[in-house]
């Protein structure tokens, strides 16, 4: 198997799907000619031309508005708006319109679209290019919110969400668009709502998604080298999420550590965190900790950024005073 990037896996997984299924075609901003803002769409449009490969007017709302008027007529958009703050332009025709129209209509109508941004924590975009929303879309019924944490899932994972009938926030993260690994050249697909149990360990339950999950894999590493066996889940899905492989994994070690990117107050860890401690706090030998990015706005400056985003070394401090508990 060949080593590839994060970013050559989500290319792939679109020029597969693009291949497959003639109903698919791609809409964002500078997609097309500027090959998208992270190069992710480089070379699409000379290959499958400008009307399947649209670039459009900087216009978040026109964007999303193009995702659900299409799929309502039988097409299968993959809608890209560049970074995930931006979205917040188009909550309305997200919220209110997407989410809702299977419902309303009892099921008449099917939006088959994914919706693809871009989670840009960790470097220095400042407070308006930094922002992780996930658990904003986690809250809307109707909507279904993925987060690979891995080329491999990347791939596998959008694959699986341009099948869906109804529409899918994809949120990818920039600092993860240069990891490799081993991707298959071949079309696969990664069950949505199925976590993934990166490691196993009897001592301690770590669950991240996205860029915390090379966080807290390297985490374990230096845990176990300190005699400390962590186990590793990957959500995958935000929502919906994966809670029998969670809860299971926390009767097991009897303990957990949530690691987060966005900030603490109403992320998704605390759904996490209320989801065990209703159905599995008599399991527990320590109480749930939450590792998370502190609410406030994300700074510019490198030296704050350094200490904003929680850190290898903040998930093994947090770990062994549980263990020790």
């Amino acid at each position: 198997m060949r080593e590839i990037t994060y970013r050559e896996a989500v290319r792939e997984a679109l020029i597969h799907a693009l291949e497959e299924d003639e109903r698919v075609f791609l809409a964002g901003e500078d997609i097309g000619l500027w090959n998208g803002c992270f190069a992710v769409t480089e070379g699409l449009m000379d290959r499958f031309g400008s009307q399947r490969i649209k670039d459009t007017p900087l216009s978040e709302g026109a964007i999303v508005g193009i995702g659900v008027g299409a799929s309502a007529v039988g097409m299968r958009p993959v809608v890209e708006i560049m970074e995930t703050d931006f979205t917040a332009v188009a909550f309305d025709v997200i919220i209110n319109q997407a989410a809702k129209m299977h419902y309303m209509f009892g099921g008449r109508i099917k939006l088959p679209f994914v919706l693809r941004t871009v989670n840009t924590g960790g470097g220095n975009g400042a407070a308006q290019h930094s922002q992780s929303l996930e658990a904003l879309f986690a809250h809307i019924p109707g909507l279904k919110v993925v987060m690979p944490g891995s080329a491999y899932d990347a791939k596998g994972l959008l694959l699986s969400a341009i099948d869906e009938p109804n529409p899918v926030i994809f949120i990818e993260h920039s600092m993860l668009y240069g990891l490799k690994e081993d991707v298959p050249e071949e079309a696969y697909r990664i069950p949505l709502g199925k976590a993934h149990v990166k490691k196993e360990g009897k001592d301690l339950t770590l669950v991240a998604w996205s860029y915390t999950l090379p966080i807290a894999m390297k985490a374990a590493e230096d845990l176990q080298a300190e005699g400390i066996e962590a186990e590793v889940i990957d959500l995958r899905t935000i929502s919906p999420f994966d809670r029998d492989t969670v809860l299971e994994s926390v009767k097991k070690t009897h303990r957990l550590l949530i690691v987060q990117e966005a900030v603490n107050q109403g992320g998704f860890g605390s759904e996490i965190a209320a989801v065990v401690a209703e159905e599995a706090i008599e399991y527990l030998d320590a109480p749930i900790r939450r590792l998370t990015s502190p609410f406030a706005p994300v700074p510019f400056s490198p030296a704050l950024v350094e200490h904003f985003y929680v850190s290898k070394g903040d998930v093994v401090k947090a770990a062994k005073a549980m263990v020790a508990y």
